[in-house]
């Protein structure tokens, strides 16, 4: 969909930094510095960087504490994006695999079924 207001945050979760920034969140509120610690191969400008975007997408709230800036995580557009586009197809999902289950259980009930018949005794014929 043109417009689609998760843009944003499909864009932010596209990056694996930001998806590690998220899960040090996951974890609970860290400061910038925190964050920033974290990922020592990045400058703190880079690192910032990623939170602006993650702040941008709305998927990190940041507030300020004294000096410190704490970052936390917003798991709100995440849920919109698993209502939008997970949701929608789980249910598809569970009805062709209930199907599948359906069929393997009457496949395994008429296997069951046939090897609890006798088989049938065919006469013999003679030469002749």
């Amino acid at each position: 969909m043109p417009g689609d207001d998760l843009d944003g945050v499909w864009k932010a979760l596209s990056d694996n930094t930001r998806r590690s920034i998220l899960d040090r969140l996951r974890q609970g509120p860290r400061t910038t510095t925190e964050l920033v610690e974290a990922f020592p191969h990045l400058s703190r400008f880079g690192v910032m960087k990623h939170i602006e975007v993650l702040r941008e997408a709305g998927l990190i709230r940041t507030r300020e504490e004294r000096r410190q800036r704490i970052n936390s995580l917003n798991v709100v557009p995440i849920r919109h994006i698993y209502e939008r586009w997970v949701g929608r197809f789980e249910e598809l999902w569970s009805s062709h695999l209930l199907r599948i289950k359906e069929d393997a259980e009457a496949q395994s009930a008429q296997a069951q079924t046939s090897r609890e018949r006798p088989a049938k005794k065919r006469p013999r014929r003679g030469k002749g």
